[in-house]
């Protein structure tokens, strides 16, 4: 198909500054950059990355979309390269640099659309590497609404620490026993060196692999593109596809919220769990629903949670990386088997401008791999991540419980208001076995920002205690946690939630069998413990971190800034 002949830019959103007799300065803008006359007429595509130096995950990210560029030429389109942030959390894990993650999100999205906006472009390709980079280009495409295909930057490959595959978690986890005796400083220097051997993401199922698979289950990135680790040559050839793939969807007029149902969200939650992936998908989903307009919370995530098998042995629960699933047969092997068992919606249209069921139907079986399980021969019969509700979390709560062997926990809570208190606790080893450690104030508003967890989790783990203690929080916890750790705990700390009024002693018990989360206190002592509640004064006062706090709504909900599309009174796809 020639797109050229196909395409009609009289109806698309470029034609406000390239078309016409009044258009004339803004061309002479282009001609300055040294577009020719033909490809000023043709479609302007947007390739946005979240190319930068502050992590392995971002650093292969400019020369993908170096390909994706040709590929737009090569399909008659005029490719406008722009970079947005990152905010990467395992370097700001662990201190106050966490508290710029979450809001990193809503900047990338703003930041993508503003440039869109602005420039006037008709397509968007984008390319993102990171927790919070993924989601944040993906709400962007839905926002906006114009034809988009996002691409992930890829997986790093593991690193080796002496004959044993090793990954960041393991770097954090040696932390832990670096504190306790157990690891010499030469052996955690020597670990360091090799954990992260190269270019691309945690290779583990954490946030941005997890959030890579809901790229291709929900049907914005082409099938097999996010499996492949970042320094594998194959990734220019997927890049590559998506620039002349994009042209295509410009010409059909195939655009995000064509792609992105209840159905297709429904879908991308099922992925999440078959994997065993982060709980931070809990907080995104329901935020890419918000721009669209469609309601999909917490609750309706964990509902389908709790009916998926979880059939993707892959850490921090189970045995392998992401690389490993690539090579077992991708995305699409897993995909394929829950679609044939009945757990994945078939008819959801795609980039590729066919069904999810037309784009598995050549995936065959791979029967000498033991990566992705038959759907009907699961690791276990419930999901790698479970909702809970209670008296403790009338909004919710997440727990991961893939490779978790006991499922319900009782203890007293010992309360800490701020990570750095507990991880303080923590590395001291001032708590008792069976005690459940309270963080809060950390939530989407208290934070600010809705810190992770991991340094917390993973030195409880290099410490030998992670089966021994749980933890709740109305932060958030890594992808790389592991263990009884339960966050986006709701209301939050900060709005008077019941979090925010338990006390030291307190028992609460958690049951991820059940979905409960509970604190043994009656309604009447809780509201007694209510009336005398009173907030806390925020720990920042101005700034971009300020300005997310003021906007911030509930975990439950995505903790989204804006009100989203369902107050949407004209689409920018359409102007």
């Amino acid at each position: 198909m020639d797109v050229r002949t196909i395409i009609d830019k009289r109806n698309l959103p470029s034609r406000h500054v390239t078309e016409g007799p009044s258009r004339a300065p803004h061309r002479s803008y282009l001609y300055a950059m040294g577009l020719t006359r033909e490809q000023i007429h043709q479609p302007l595509v947007g390739v946005a990355s979240c190319w930068n130096e502050a992590a392995p995950c971002n650093i292969s990210l400019m020369r993908q979309a170096q390909a994706v560029k040709k590929g737009v030429s090569a399909a008659a389109g005029t490719p406008r390269e722009f970079c947005t942030i990152t905010v990467t959390d395992g370097i700001a894990m662990g201190h106050d640099g966490m508290k710029a993650s979450l809001a990193s999100r809503e900047v990338i999205a703003d930041s993508v659309e503003l440039t869109i906006r602005g420039h006037a472009y008709d397509a968007l390709v984008g390319l993102a590497g990171c927790d919070k980079s993924l989601p944040g280009m993906m709400m962007a495409m839905l926002r906006l609404n114009v034809p988009s295909i996002f691409i992930y930057g890829g997986s790093i490959l593991p690193g080796s620490f002496r004959g044993q595959p090793v990954t960041v978690q393991d770097m954090f986890e040696a932390v832990g026993k670096h504190s306790v005796g157990l690891m010499s400083d030469d052996d955690l220097d020597e670990l360091e060196q090799v954990a992260c051997p190269s270019a691309g993401a945690c290779g583990a199922q954490f946030t941005a692999n997890t959030m890579a698979t809901v790229s291709e289950a929900i049907g914005l990135a082409l099938p097999y593109s996010a499996g492949a680790p970042a320094p594998y040559e194959i990734r220019d050839r997927f890049c590559m596809a998506a620039g002349e793939q994009i042209m295509d969807l410009v010409a059909r007029n195939i655009r995000p919220r064509d792609i992105v149902t209840l159905k297709a969200l429904e879908n991308a939650a099922t992925v999440v769990a078959a994997s065993g992936g982060s709980t931070n998908a809990a907080l995104h989903l329901p935020a890419m629903a918000h721009e669209v307009g469609i309601k999909f919370d917490l609750f309706d995530v964990a509902e389908i949670f709790k009916r998926t098998p979880y059939i993707a042995d892959l850490k921090p629960g189970g045995r392998y990386v992401a690389k490993d699933m690539f090579e077992a047969g991708g995305i699409p092997l897993l995909m394929k088997t829950l679609l044939e068992h009945g757990f994945l919606h078939g008819d959801c249209l795609t980039v590729t401008g066919r069904t999810i069921a037309e784009n598995l139907a050549s995936v065959k079986w791979n029967p000498h791999q033991d990566v992705v399980r038959p759907a009907n021969d699961p690791i276990t019969v419930t999901g790698g991540v479970v909702g809970l509700q209670g008296n403790l979390a009338p909004d919710g709560a997440i727990v991961k419980v893939a490779g978790l062997k006991n499922q319900k926990f009782t203890g007293p809570a010992r309360c800490f208001d701020g990570e750095e208190a507990c991880f303080e606790a923590v590395t001291h080893r001032a708590y008792e076995e069976g005690d459940v450690l309270v963080i809060r104030y950390e939530g989407p508003k208290g934070g600010p920002g809705m810190r992770e967890m991991l340094s917390t989790t993973a030195a409880l783990y290099g410490q030998g205690a992670g089966d021994k203690v749980a933890l709740i929080t109305d932060g958030r916890f890594s992808g790389a946690t592991r263990g009884f750790c339960i966050g986006h705990v709701g209301p939050e700390a900060a709005v008077g939630g019941p979090i925010g009024l338990i006390r030291d002693g307190d028992i609460i018990t958690i049951d991820a069998i059940e979905g409960t989360l509970d604190v043994a206190l009656s309604d009447e002592e809780l509201a007694a413990r209510r009336a005398e509640w009173k907030p806390r004064p925020s720990p920042v006062g101005s700034g971009a971190i300020w300005k997310f706090a003021q906007a911030v709504g509930p975990a439950r909900d995505g903790a989204v800034t804006h009100p989203g599309g369902a107050a949407e009174t004209a689409c920018y796809a359409d102007v």
